[in-house]
């Protein structure tokens, strides 16, 4: 009650103030009033603001559920400015006015300020704070059944793009204190988190990756793109219709509906993971019929009007500070460097505000539900690393909001009406170099391009790169090397279509119904092969072969057939151990290019040349985009045995679903003699 009155007493002052300042505000008649008229005007209209908040604020925003999530936001300061207005008619002496646009803005400084004692307050009576978290889980309790169980419930978190090394560098440099605790690094304690690194699959992405740790299965995912010659599709992996797809699938393949299948939440995830309850999840907004349902988090969200004020503010700060990063990149003419124009400011912001802000709370609500499992994405770090670096002043700076984000969630997780064990976890990481075509001046569809002796733009012809690939088919073509000379020009065919995901490039002729063979390219395009292979931002190649089954390519007339990798592993050499395998699954894949491309990778540095416009990128092999990290509580068994490596999404999903058996969380059955090995 104290505190009630407490920010009510501050509503008042602030309205008061307000009146003071905004012109087109007031809080007595044209005839003037006294000053008691006007606190008196100033208390009601506070009172009555409070209580319309209270009532009448959480039905519109229900109303308002199939309402796109970014247009809910910005919504949200008319009506809490159309609330003010009611507010000031519901004064019996009608002596408060407000022109419409200001009182948006009143109501927005109300809201906030009120949201701001009333924190302050709490944090300053922990009793009360703890109290008031009970009476949340207690509700949340009766709505959503029975009472919660004793065991420990399990929250994991995954960190979008944040490789191993950058976790611990960041710790190192006192960026993420919470992490560092955890691990006692530096505080003398007891640690109660362990750190390892895992290895993805060939194709390290966020759609192969979290298929499959929440569903166990990304067989058929080559890439974060591919084109599909049954449908004459391409599949992204962030579109919902793809998304819900690939999960179909996958749980076609793994035999069970997901992690998450048994009194679990999914938030702000490509997957669902066969939770029931979803919020911000892809595959499920590929769904029309269940729409609502993953739009149910922003709703949770903007019911409390300061929500969307404090994010506001928070998403133009970070619009600003974008703005501002760019340009000093750009003046002191940083390298590498890619566009951040356009609207990619508006991107980042929500990456790293609304969404971080939204999934956040959704992850409290669960927690005090008492949910057993919850697995939330929060992806600012990927987002910024693509344009900035992943060792970017910037990229470390979200480094830092995000392990406020998680102390927030290990403190709530002390007022739970259950226990609950804390993962946290990546699905890749990002390896830093420049663009491929930064470096040499045309892109790797320019390339596909001029190796099939087809034109390719002028800014492409006239760099030195160009004039090499041009060079390259010539010779492959038996033809001499003249400026201006004949050229080749094939039989009119339909065109090949150039998928990049990465370092990771994807060539695929629409116009043959099969995987084509090397034979049948070398046939159709002699030139195409040597010329992508013999290029210096090309590491390697994999193509089908009638002969052996697959072959890797490499420069120099390197062919290394796949059952050969092991002894001779060739351009693979360089991209390490494991390598191999991940090609050799790749291969099997029903929906693996016709020609699988990755990108040059240079061990010293840890570079390599991405064919999208990101100077931070991941989707191939090469570098810390492979590498990955898992950190979970000494409470959990040991991810894999001493010695041992953990490696593929798949792997890590047999871990999570043994370390939730042991909290006797939900019971997945296992499906093979691999997975109780496990």
């Amino acid at each position: 009650m104290g505190r009630s009155v407490a920010v009510w007493a501050v509503s008042t002052l602030t309205m008061l103030v307000l009146a003071g300042i905004l012109p087109d505000f007031r809080l007595r008649s044209a005839d003037g009033d006294s000053a008691t008229d006007i606190a008196v005007t100033a208390a009601f209209g506070a009172g009555a603001f409070g209580v319309l908040s209270a009532v009448v604020w959480p039905l519109l925003v229900r109303l308002l559920l199939l309402v796109p999530a970014l247009v809910l936001g910005l919504l949200v300061f008319f009506l809490n400015g159309a609330l003010l207005l009611l507010a000031l008619r519901l004064d019996p002496g009608e002596r408060g006015t407000a022109a419409p646009e200001t009182a948006v803005v009143v109501a927005a400084v109300m809201s906030a300020v009120a949201s701001a004692t009333g924190a302050a307050l709490a944090v300053r009576d922990d009793d009360a704070y703890r109290r008031r978290l009970y009476r949340l889980s207690d509700r949340r309790r009766r709505r959503s059944g029975p009472p919660c169980p004793a065991s420990p419930g399990t929250v994991f978190l995954q960190l979008d793009g944040v490789g191993h090394d950058v976790l611990l560098d960041a710790v190192g440099k006192g960026l993420m204190p919470t992490v560092a605790r955890w691990l006692d690094i530096g505080d003398g304690g007891r640690p109660t988190h362990r750190l390892i690194p895992w290895r993805t699959d060939w194709s390290s992405q966020t759609g192969a990756s979290q298929l499959g740790i929440l569903h166990g299965s990304n067989h058929d995912v080559p890439a974060f793109r591919w084109y599909e010659k049954d449908t004459r599709e391409v599949v992204v992996c962030n579109r919902p219709s793809s998304a819900a797809d690939l999960q179909r699938r996958a749980v076609g393949y793994a035999g069970h509906g997901g992690l998450l299948a048994v009194d679990g939440a999914s938030r702000g995830n490509l997957f669902s993971g066969g939770a029931e309850q979803q919020a911000l999840v892809l595959s499920v907004a590929g769904r029309r019929s269940r729409e609502n349902r993953s739009r149910a988090g922003y709703f949770a969200y903007f019911s409390d009007p300061a929500n969307a004020v404090r994010t506001a503010l928070s998403f133009v700060a970070e619009v600003s500070r974008e703005i501002g990063q760019s340009t000093r990149a750009r003046l002191a003419k940083q390298r590498p460097r890619v566009s951040r124009g356009g609207l990619y400011p508006l991107v980042r912001a929500f990456a790293t505000v609304v969404e971080r802000d939204v999934v956040v709370a959704a992850v409290t609500g669960d927690m005090l539900a008492g949910r057993t499992a919850v697995f939330a994405d929060l992806v600012a770090y990927d987002e910024v690393a693509h344009h900035s670096g992943p060792a970017s002043r910037d990229a470390q700076k979200v480094l830092e909001r995000l392990d406020r984000s998680l102390a927030l969630i290990e403190k709530v997780a002390e007022h739970a009406p259950r226990p609950y064990r804390i993962v946290v976890l990546s699905d890749h990481g990002q390896s830093p170099g420049e663009t491929f075509r930064s470096r040499y001046g045309l892109t790797l569809g320019d390339l596909v391009r001029a190796g099939c002796g087809l034109p390719v733009p002028r800014r492409a012809e006239r760099t030195r790169s160009g004039a090499e690939a041009r060079a390259a088919v010539r010779a492959a073509l038996r033809i001499p090397v003249e400026e201006h000379g004949e050229q080749h020009r094939p039989t009119r065919r339909s065109e090949p279509i150039v998928l990049a995901s990465g370092n990771l490039g994807l060539v695929s002729f629409p116009d043959v119904t099969h995987r084509m063979s090397k034979e049948e390219i070398d046939a159709r395009h002699p030139a195409l092969l040597p010329t992508l292979a013999n290029h210096p931002g090309i590491g390697f190649l994999l193509v089908r072969s009638e002969k052996h089954g697959g072959v890797v390519l490499g420069a120099y007339g390197a062919e290394i057939p796949l059952a050969d990798l092991d002894d001779n592993p060739g351009p693979l050499a360089a991209f390490g151990p494991g390598a191999a395998d991940a090609v050799r699954r790749t291969h099997s894949f029903p929906h693996a290019a016709d020609i699988m491309v990755n990108s040059f990778y240079d061990p010293a540095d840890g570079e390599v040349l991405a064919f999208e416009e990101q100077i931070g990128s991941h989707g191939g092999l090469g570098g810390a985009q492979g590498k990955p990290f898992l950190l979970s509580p000494l409470a959990f068994s040991p991810p894999v045995a001493e010695g041992e490596e953990l490696v593929g999404a798949e792997h890590v999903h047999r871990v999570l679903r043994r370390w939730m058996r042991e909290s006797d969380g939900p019971q997945v059955p296992l499906q093979s003699s691999e997975e109780r090995a496990a």
